[in-house]
């Protein structure tokens, strides 16, 4: 049996057993839970859940919503069914093998109140120099970018909202993958430092939705006084507060 690692995110409040090589959750994964406002009673879906890294946290942080998580590999997928009994979430959470590249229909679910995703960063082989077999599933977008926001669309209602996070340099593309079905995007900036370019992006859009744009403040990684976080980026990490948005913003 491949090594595992058992690690506790969320301030203590989330078991996480993950792979000691290989992809592991990380602060994208952390952003985009927090990232998650659906309210008591919705149905959320996640692409690509990985060991349930983003999936259980964001759980923990919507104590009333209820989760499905998506995966294509069967390790992965084990170790998030592990994950999910480990924090007692089995009543609320599940994980079905899955591949963003098929059609959502073929899942046989009802469509959800809200998707999210940590895409795979790169879909251009020849742009990531030989990343470690191990670690390819989680870099490498086999079908691109373009079946994953085709995915996300899908999986969700009319009204539904799409949050995922992704590369700063990918959100021309994202918007123009996400307008052909959704709308009242926000973005809100991710930069390592206040004095240095987004290299992360958070992207939130409701399917049909007709609002316009919205670039919000970005969220500051890292101070220059010696912290490792700046206030705002801990209290997040810690479940202390949500990455908000300008609508349907609730306590985290």
């Amino acid at each position: 049996m491949d090594e595992t690692t058992e690690d506790r995110v969320l301030d203590g409040r989330v078991r996480l057993r993950q792979p000691e090589r290989g992809y592991r959750a990380g602060l994208d994964a952390a952003l985009l839970a927090a990232a998650c406002d659906a309210g008591e009673g919705a149905r959320v879906i996640e692409a690509g859940c990985g060991a349930g890294g983003a999936l259980l946290a964001a759980a923990a942080r919507r104590a009333g919503a209820r989760f499905v998580g998506i995966e294509r590999d069967p390790k992965a997928a084990a170790l998030a069914q592990q994950n999910i009994a480990l924090n007692g979430m089995a009543d609320r959470v599940e994980v079905r093998e899955g591949d963003v590249a098929l059609r959502f229909s073929g899942l046989g679910l009802e469509p959800f109140d809200a998707a999210m995703a940590n895409p795979p960063f790169f879909d251009d082989p020849d742009s990531l120099r030989g990343p470690a077999a191990e670690r390819r599933g989680a870099w490498m977008a086999d079908d691109g970018l373009e079946a994953w926001i085709g995915f996300l669309t899908k999986a969700v209602r009319e009204g539904g909202t799409i949050t995922l996070i992704h590369r700063a340099d990918r959100l021309d593309d994202i918007l123009a993958l996400l307008a052909a079905k959704a709308g009242s995007v926000q973005i809100r900036p991710v930069q390592p430092f206040a004095d240095e370019p987004a290299k992360r992006v958070v992207v939130r859009a409701v399917k049909t939705g007709k609002a316009p744009l919205r670039l919000l403040p970005a969220l500051v990684l890292h101070d220059r006084e010696g912290g490792k976080h700046t206030a705002e980026t801990e209290a997040i990490l810690r479940g202390q507060a949500a990455l908000a948005w300008l609508s349907l913003v609730r306590p985290a």
